[in-house]
């Protein structure tokens, strides 16, 4: 009797098949053909797949459109933008297939590498960008003096190529564990309607994989930009209560309005880039929950399959939303995003240009008329390596 995976087995006898026909048989072995949450899943991936790919696509969009918008910061959530959008393009359509018929699974044992390496490469690529971004954050903030050498695009493109080569190799191993499953009659007969594309062999291997994996790509990961945030929110609250008057007699006013928007914006970009990540730990720690149970647990009984498939369940919806969520968060927390979304959406709307043309968060910053006329004058490029403030010529260096 093999068992590759929970509750299979094949027919080792000639009088099981006698008392079944072959539906009957497949059901009573690999269970039901369509999963019982179909339905309501099917609907909530659906609302996830148009909300999550028209957001990262106007994410991609925005950043690859405006030269302004290509900052090393925008650079690395271009990349998870992309990872986001390769698992709800590819691996969202093959997930909601195989809940609406669980076997036999039709791409043959090509599709079944496919389906496991593209989830495990974007597992490891998205861990990666958010923990390659929030390390550019914290030397942003607490080393400023070294964002100059440190925090360009040419840095920024090494360390992205870097993060998706590694995330390519490390996704090889488990990949090369799965495979196509049949379930075989007494007469050695394949029986071609049981295909499943399932873990081949054998167990302790895909345990070792399983622990390393989720060590070094998700509780390490999680503890470095835990640290780090930590550092960020030192530095920031020390600097929040460094008043801009003790700056000295010799600086003018002009100066310490820069110094002042200078310090909003980085907070307002710390503070975006904060809630991505504790998003990104909540949504993804069900995933990692969901493999670790899978792994873990030898002897299936009935409890164990109920809780695992509410499990699972869980996990696939918070894995896509994790995919989805972000566009929002900038568009909620980013001024510049917000305004690049509004000029992207109504580009072809010209009823609503005015409306796309104005910026409340703009008026909210700039009170005083003598500063938005020394500030709207300069013609200076803006070198900020995240965002800008929504005027048109800025020439704020915080970094």
């Amino acid at each position: 009797c093999s068992e590759p995976g929970p509750g299979l087995c094949n027919i080792s006898s000639t009088s099981q098949t006698l008392n079944y026909t072959m539906e009957e048989l497949l059901l009573k072995i690999l269970g039901p053909k369509r999963s019982s949450f179909f339905l309501p899943i099917s609907l909530t991936y659906l609302l996830i797949f148009i909300t999550g790919v028209a957001g990262n696509l106007l994410t991609c969009t925005v950043i690859a459109k405006h030269r302004k918008m290509r900052t090393p910061t925008n650079m690395y959530l271009f990349s998870l933008a992309i990872s986001d959008l390769l698992v709800l393009v590819f691996g969202m359509p093959l997930e909601t297939y195989e809940m609406w018929q669980n076997y036999p699974f039709p791409f043959g044992e090509g599709g079944c590498y496919f389906k496991t390496f593209l989830f495990e490469m974007v597992c490891f690529a998205s861990v990666l960008n958010v923990t390659a971004l929030s390390i550019e954050r914290y030397i942003a903030v607490v080393h400023p003096l070294k964002t100059k050498y440190v925090m360009t695009n040419t840095h920024a493109r090494r360390v992205i190529t870097t993060v998706w080569a590694l995330s390519f190799i490390c996704a090889i191993p488990n990949t090369c564990l799965h495979g196509i499953y049949y379930l075989y009659l007494p007469s050695l007969e394949r029986i071609e309607d049981s295909a499943i594309c399932i873990l081949l062999k054998p167990r302790w291997i895909y345990n070792l994989v399983i622990q390393v994996t989720t060590v070094l790509f998700y509780v390490v990961p999680m503890t470095i930009i835990s640290v780090l945030y930590i550092l960020i929110g030192y530095r920031l609250n020390k600097e929040k209560k460094f008043p801009i008057g003790k700056l000295g007699k010799n600086c003018s006013s002009n100066t310490s309005w820069k110094i002042h928007l200078e310090n909003g914006k980085r907070r307002q970009i710390t503070k975006m880039l904060c809630v991505v990540v504790i998003i990104f730990a909540i949504c993804w720690a069900p995933f990692h929950t969901d493999r670790l149970l899978w792994s873990f647990v030898t002897h299936w009984t009935d409890v164990m399959h109920t809780v695992f498939q509410y499990v699972h369940v869980i996990s696939g919806i918070f894995f896509y939303l994790s995919s989805a969520v972000n566009p929002i968060i900038y568009n909620l927390l980013s001024t510049k995003f917000r305004e690049r979304f509004k000029e992207l959406v109504c580009r072809n709307t010209d009823s609503i240009m005015i409306t796309c043309s104005s910026s409340p968060a703009f008026t909210k910053i700039l009170k005083n008329p003598s500063h938005a006329e020394r500030i709207g004058g300069s013609s200076r490029k803006s070198r900020s390596t995240a965002e800008h403030r929504p005027f048109p010529a800025s020439s704020l260096n915080w970094e």
